[in-house]
Formats: structure tokens, C-alpha cells, sequence
């Protein structure tokens, strides 16, 4: 997918003071327009997880910095899909061998070779999807690792910006951003630089990324399992492990998948 700059998601009032109403009521605002916009690549991605799925696959989910918390809503959470994988640069130290004093780098993410790793850490099997979340779609470390995974002859489903990435330089020597690479890509919304409310004199609060990635993950989420369902297939999903028998029915769950997801502690 060729990526042009986009018009930004701006907050629709400058002068009104900023304000827990205001920010409710404008994030709403962009998350109702994009469960309506969103539809045909809710569908897409969907397709993509479920064909996974349906495969024996697994769905390694890999992001950085806040973006972790769209891995976490994807990977390993009840009510989610059991054939998920979360991957970190903390998987250089946690399977990799690193010292842990590789991770105080914070400009880590920015350095060749890593996505190179943690992809053959992952181990990754011929069927098996990527999903990659970056809201500016330019890290190196993003870029490197889609420029992976299609090389390796994955399916890639994107989750990122398309304001944001649009309205930045493409910072890797190849000159992709991760929009470029994906086969679908879902747009979060957000305006360049994420936060949603402008402040006076320039400046802006209250990021939106998150909400409306946690949308989009769970619509596609529901758009799979529907998917599933109508084929005759069971979804393999966890239930929480704070009810009754649901921590034993889930490691039950995941011996149908050993050796190819991990669960740490988080």
C-alpha cells in the first residue's frame, strides 16, 4: 500500500478549554466515524486471521514503545485467540542471551539487525501472520521487521497511522514505512502526533492511538471469530484465568500450539 500524506484527524475546537467532557466527547466522536469507515479493512484483516487460524498458524503481533499495549490487546488476553504470540526487543534478553543492560538503550529500536533477530527467535512457521503496530509506521525497527516478514513469504496486517506516517520523512534506507509493506493496513485515525486536544499557543494532549487501535483489534477480532464460526470451525479462544477451571482450560488450549507461543509474565 503507497502511502500519501493524509488530512489530519484534528480536534474540531481550538478555543474550547481542554477538558475530561471534551476529550470524551471528541475520542468518541472519532471512534464511532471509524467503526463505520473501517468496515472493508476490518473485513480484510480478518480474513487474513482467520485463513491463519484455519491453517494451524499462529499470529506473532510485534510492537515498541505504547504500541505494546495493541500487542497485549491482540496476544494472550481472555476473550482473545489462543494461537497469538507476542514479540519484544525484551526477547533479545529473554531467549536470546542479551544482557539486560542491552534494554536501558532507549534508541535500541532505531539500530540494524535487531528485527532480524527477534524474528528467528520467533521461529515462525510458513503459515503463520504478522501483525505490526506503530503509530508513525517509521521506526527502523518496525520497517526491518516487515521488510522480514514479506521476504520470508508472510501475510502482514498493519496497524499505524496513515496521517501521521504520511506527514513524516520515511526513515529507513529503503524508503518504506510499514504501510507500504502490508497486505492490509488499518488506520487508527490519529492526527499527526497522536494527541487529540490542541493547546493554546501550540501543542497538543490526550493521545488517541490507543483507543482507537484497541477498536480496531477487537472488531477484527470479532470479524474472525464470526469468520470461523460460519466455516465450522471452533475459535480456539481463552477464557480468564480468574474464573473457575479457566487457567486449567486454557493451558489446554495452548498444548495445540506448544513451542510456538510463549506466555511471560507481564
Amino acid at each position: 500500500m503507497s502511502v500519501e500524506p493524509a488530512n489530519e484527524s484534528v480536534s474540531e475546537s481550538v478555543t474550547e478549554p481542554v477538558s475530561a467532557d471534551r476529550f470524551a466527547r471528541e475520542g468518541l466522536a472519532v471512534l464511532n466515524r471509524l467503526a463505520e469507515s473501517a468496515r472493508a479493512d476490518v473485513s480484510a484483516a480478518a480474513g487474513l486471521i482467520a485463513d491463519c487460524v484455519r491453517e494451524d498458524g499462529v499470529v506473532h503481533a510485534f510492537g515498541t514503545g505504547h504500541s505494546q499495549a495493541l500487542v497485549l490487546e491482540l496476544a494472550g488476553r481472555a476473550g482473545g485467540l489462543a494461537p497469538t504470540n507476542r514479540l519484544s526487543i525484551a526477547d533479545l534478553v529473554l531467549f536470546g542471551g542479551d544482557h539486560p543492560r542491552v534494554l536501558d538503550d532507549p534508541l535500541l529500536e532505531r539500530k540494524p539487525g535487531i528485527a532480524a533477530r527477534l524474528y528467528e527467535l520467533a521461529a515462525p512457521r510458513p503459515q503463520d501472520l504478522f501483525v505490526i503496530v506503530s503509530n508513525s509506521g517509521v521506526n527502523n525497527v518496525i520497517v526491518e521487521m516487515a521488510l522480514r516478514v514479506k521476504e520470508r513469504g508472510h501475510r502482514l496486517l498493519a496497524l499505524t497511522s496513515l496521517a501521521h506516517t504520511g506527514a513524516v520523512p520515511a526513515v529507513h534506507p529503503s524508503g518504506k514505512r510499514l504501510a507500504d509493506l502490508a497486505d492490509v493496513v488499518l488506520d487508527n485515525a490519529a492526527p499527526h502526533g497522536d494527541a487529540l486536544l490542541e493547546l493554546p499557543g501550540g501543542g497538543a494532549v490526550c493521545a488517541l492511538s490507543t483507543l482507537t487501535g484497541v477498536l480496531l483489534v477487537q472488531m477484527t477480532v470479532a470479524e474472525a471469530t464470526a469468520r470461523l464460526l460460519a466455516s465450522g470451525d471452533r475459535p480456539p479462544v481463552y477464557v480468564s484465568a480468574n474464573v473457575p477451571g479457566g487457567f486449567e482450560s486454557n493451558l489446554e488450549l495452548e498444548e495445540r500450539y506448544a513451542g510456538r507461543i510463549r506466555r511471560t509474565a507481564s
